[in-house]
């Protein structure tokens, strides 16, 4: 099984988002989130290349893949590190937003 490591800045949108959701929506809701997330990381632990390959990023000398969350409205950014059996999750975008800001957002 693949360990997961969430980077500093997918973290704190992670939060952001989960504490939004809270706020505007309710706790149900929040809960609901979190549920999917951990559901994503067990797959992907599990099962690390299954997500497609993040074509706005396939220019990137590391290959990144995606994974949709909270009914389309955010994608998980993901890549594998084969070598050491990591999954890094680099970042979360919400697909509202102008995707060349957001690739510019990964280094």
């Amino acid at each position: 099984m693949a360990k997961i490591i969430w980077h500093y800045q997918a973290s704190l949108t992670l939060a952001s988002h989960l504490e939004y959701a809270e706020q505007e929506f309710g706790k149900t809701t929040m809960l609901r989130w979190k549920k999917e997330i951990k559901a994503f990381e067990e797959r992907l632990s599990v099962f690390p290349k299954s997500y497609p390959i993040e074509t706005l990023l396939d220019d990137k000398p590391v290959l990144y893949r995606s994974h949709h969350l909270m009914k389309r409205r955010f994608k998980i950014i993901y890549y594998f590190e084969e070598s050491e059996d990591t999954v890094h999750i680099v970042d979360i975008w919400d697909i509202r937003m102008n995707p060349e800001s957001l690739v510019l957002r990964i280094r």
